[in-house]
């Protein structure tokens, strides 16, 4: 990166650069986290998944929410964007009852304040997609939290508007998705204010790390499902009896391999591109 350019942030994926008092650079890493930690091991090619199928979205989503992308750079990994202020939200839409969902149903019987119906299994489709939000913690993991909670953050007016526009864009990617094969079972969005208070999605959308992609031709409820996520790596984690807490674990060869072919499909699928293609024109993804 050059030496020009201020260095102003590190995310556990992405490095931010100041462009101008307007703009920053984002760049994609290969990093992977999983329960909130960076691994050591990283994953060849992964920035640039997250980097070309955020951009896809983007480029789709204009007329649901306004986004923070200006230009997409030919390394693939690299974007400009616009200088927001961010809400400090996690906005979480989930079509399928998994994860910390799954949790807190199993717990509750409901998720973020939304009571369930009884009997619901693992992975089952929700009767309509749920708006779950959870604070943006510093340090930690993120805390789901029930929507007057989240009022607080941010305002109710506010809160109403990022609800309808997080649902929207679930429903607008989720139907894309069907139809070339995956399922999105769930998905994390972040959006911030532009100089004129208006909302403005951020930072990425509906990539392997942002997302539950599971296919569709071996979706079963009931349980875990295969997943084109970094599933596969918390699977890996968990069964080592790792603590959770840093250092990280190395990944082996194996892990790595098929973490990536796993990102890589799901690009390939959601875009309809090659990632070939995509590495050796970014822009493809934007036509």
């Amino acid at each position: 990166m050059p030496e020009a350019l201020a260095h102003v942030g590190t995310g556990k994926v992405r490095e931010l650069y100041a462009l101008d008092d307007d703009r920053l650079l984002l760049v994609a890493t290969d990093r992977i986290s999983t329960f909130d930690v960076v691994l050591p091991t990283e994953i060849p090619d992964k920035g640039r998944v997250l980097t070309g199928l955020s951009a896809f979205w983007f480029a789709r989503t204009r007329e649901v929410c306004a986004n923070h992308l200006l230009r997409l750079r030919t390394d693939g990994r690299s974007t400009e964007c616009r200088r927001l202020e961010m809400l400090p939200l996690e906005c979480v839409v989930r079509g399928y009852l998994s994860g910390s969902g799954w949790k807190d149903y199993r717990r509750t019987g409901a998720v973020c304040g939304h009571v369930l119906p009884a009997g619901l299994v693992e992975s089952e489709r929700l009767p309509e997609p749920l708006f779950t939000p959870s604070t943006k913690a510093q340090t930690g993991h993120d805390e789901n939290i029930d929507r007057e909670r989240a009022g607080e953050l941010v305002g109710a007016a506010r809160l109403d508007e990022v609800e309808r526009i997080a649902l929207e864009l679930y429903r607008l990617a989720a139907g894309h998705a069907a139809e070339r094969g995956i399922v999105i079972a769930d998905t994390k969005f972040e959006f911030g204010l532009d100089e004129d208070g208006r909302l403005v999605l951020a930072d990425e959308a509906f990539t392997p790390d942002s997302s539950r992609f599971w296919p569709a031709d071996e979706y079963a409820p009931g349980g875990p499902q295969p997943s084109f996520d970094k599933q596969f790596v918390r699977d890996y984690c968990e069964a080592l009896g790792w603590d959770k807490t840093p250092p990280g674990p190395e990944l082996p060869d194996e892990v790595v391999a098929g973490t990536r072919a796993r990102y890589v499909e799901a690009f390939e699928r959601l875009t309809g591109r090659s990632f070939d293609a995509y590495l050796a024109n970014p822009e493809v993804v934007l036509s």
